[in-house]
């Protein structure tokens, strides 16, 4: 990167971590630190509930996962707007009503002790393992700009996260993502524009969309039904559904965002315009890969995009098998230009029988460049087995760092850091507030004065930010990242909305009947995932409902045994 790029992306971050710090104020209480107040208007929600979700790894791989795989990850988004509207109606005014700090004090009230704390612990797990990879993400970056290995990167980022999540808490999170968000927007809109303009002389925007389209990219819609195929407009729909309903109405990094509202209204409206803009954002950042795929087919990409592997093969005794497959991919990506651009003229022509012979040809040469870069992957293997052959993660960053101009690539790595540091300290705010009101104020130290409580949200919010820094050490293997972590959280998001299903809607099942089933779907869906049964999302779906109906059967077996515990004392 240039200077101007450094100095972009330094002023952008250091101001952005100054403007949260100074509009937060200190923190005085508990409630201030995890709950800002529950003074938040609903764009601060709404902006913060998008800013969460959307981490560095949607920047940096959705492009790179449309890239390679097309279009067809933004049916992963459509059961978002009927999740929401359930949300609104039923989770919102429940736990505003209740006003708890985290969203399972309301399932000791509605079961029992230790169904709380179970629920609590999944999520700990779930999020602890997905923070890590939050964190690991815009390690790439940094390790690849500066050549470094991604141990002390992610040291970096993980610190600085740590250090404005836990001096400002709630509050600074929220006004980080508040101007996050607005600059995320620019800069994505602003790399569209650039990615069309770099494209050739006498190719438009229409071409690559028609271009990506003869080739497969375009696959937005898929109506077949199929169990195993990841992402169908049925996974997505119904699937995708349970997952967004879990993810939003019972994981503490989401709920603690809503619940910061000044009421029940601010906080439904907040979650109606993540509902209406998260479709068109994440179609707009997908889009954002395939015009990519568009302009690599006009400018050599390189043969694999992670160039730390690239250069570990260099420097082994394979580096001349891989050098000669350099040169087959050099050749062939000479011949699939040439087909591009007859493609492209072709479709000005509008001849159809001279469209599908360019589409032919176009796809035969595609094919041998596909082809030569398995082998490339092959010998990566054959020099270290543990080598990552999914380089999806890269894709974007490579074109950013190599055609877009000074200034703006500074501006768009600041983008991929200010994401990866709002999400993340959205989880590290979560964990602690769980940790703390689930656990430590529940459990370990009842009846403790507030600032008690507000020093342990603090030293929870450092023991996550650790973890998880330690969990991004090992994240580096798990292929693309966006997909990765969607999967994690299907594995156990099912049992906690199962949980959460039948305390609000199956008043006669009692504590004891849904404890035992959710431990019992929790085993089986991990079974069910590791042995591959279905696509991911269907996970959610099957997780929901084994715990009703386990809980169900249970009740019904042993009504006797379900009587609720008494609670000792008032729950937090």
């Amino acid at each position: 990167m240039s200077l101007a790029d450094w100095i972009v992306l330094a002023v952008t971050l250091l101001t952005i971590i100054v403007y949260g710090i100074w509009k937060s104020g200190s923190s005085k209480n508990i409630d201030q630190y995890l709950m800002g107040g529950r003074s938040l208007p609903w764009y601060h929600v709404g902006l913060s509930v998008m800013a969460t979700q959307a981490s560095a790894i949607t920047f940096l791989s959705a492009p790179g996962q449309a890239y390679a795989d097309g279009m067809r990850f933004v049916q992963f988004y459509l059961g978002l707007p009927l999740a929401m509207i359930v949300l609104c109606v039923t989770f919102v005014p429940i736990f505003h009503k209740l006003k708890v700090y985290t969203a399972y004090e309301f399932l000791e009230q509605r079961f029992d002790l230790k169904t709380r704390a179970l629920t609590s612990f999944l999520f700990l797990i779930q999020r602890g393992l997905s923070t890590g990879i939050t964190i690991y993400a815009p390690s790439i970056i940094l390790s690849t700009i500066l050549d470094i290995n991604t141990v002390y990167t992610t040291l970096f980022i993980g610190g600085l996260v740590i250090f404005y999540t836990v001096y400002g808490g709630t509050k600074a999170v929220s006004y980080t993502q508040l101007l996050q968000m607005s600059i995320i927007f620019l800069g994505m809109f602003f790399a569209a524009i650039m990615v069309v303009s770099l494209l050739p002389k006498g190719v438009g925007f229409g071409h690559a969309i028609k271009l990506a389209g003869k080739l497969g990219k375009m696959n937005v819609i898929d109506w077949k039904f199929d169990p195993n195929n990841r992402y169908n407009i049925w996974s997505g729909i119904i699937g995708g559904f349970f997952l967004q309903l879990s993810y939003f109405g019972t994981d503490q990094s989401q709920v603690g965002r809503y619940l910061t509202g000044s009421s029940v209204g601010q906080s439904r409206l907040g979650l109606i315009m993540n509902g209406l803009v998260k479709i068109p954002m994440q179609f707009l950042i997908l889009l954002i890969g395939i015009l990519v795929f568009a302009f690599y087919q006009f400018n050599r990409p390189p043969m694999f995009f992670n160039q730390y592997e690239v250069k570990q093969v260099k420097q082994s005794h394979y580096a001349a098998a891989y050098n000669k497959l350099e040169n087959q991919y050099a050749e062939v990506f000479e011949q699939r230009k040439n087909k591009a651009d007859a493609l492209v003229k072709a479709l000005d022509s509008k001849d159809q029988a001279q469209i599908s012979m360019a589409q032919g040809n176009l796809k035969i040469a595609d094919k041998q460049a596909a082809d030569i870069r398995s082998s490339a992957i092959a010998v990566m293997k054959k020099n270290n087995d543990k080598a990552n052959g999914d380089d999806t993660n890269y894709v974007f960053l490579n074109f950013v760092t190599h055609y877009l101009p000074r200034g703006l690539i500074g501006l768009l790595i600041a983008i991929i850091f200010l994401a990866s540091m709002g999400s993340t300290a959205s989880a590290l705010n979560s964990l602690a507030s769980t940790s703390v009101v689930d656990i430590y104020k529940r459990i370990i130290n009842p009846g403790a004065s507030d600032a008690n409580y507000l020093n342990a949200s603090r030293l929870a919010t450092i023991f996550w930010g650790l973890i998880c820094v330690a969990m991004a050490l090992y994240a580096s293997k798990v292929g693309n990242l966006l997909e990765y972590v969607n999967k994690l959280g299907s594995y156990i998001y099912g049992t906690i909305l199962g949980v959460f299903v039948v305390a609000f809607y199956l008043k006669k099942i009692r504590g004891n009947s849904v404890f035992i089933a959710a431990i019992i779907t929790e085993l089986l869906v991990c079974i069910i995932g590791y042995t591959d049964k279905v696509a991911y999302l269907w996970l959610n779906m099957i997780g929901c409902i084994l715990v009703i109906i386990i809980a169900g059967g249970i009740n019904l077996l042993a009504p006797g045994s379900n009587k609720k515990e008494a609670i000792p004392q008032q729950t937090s």
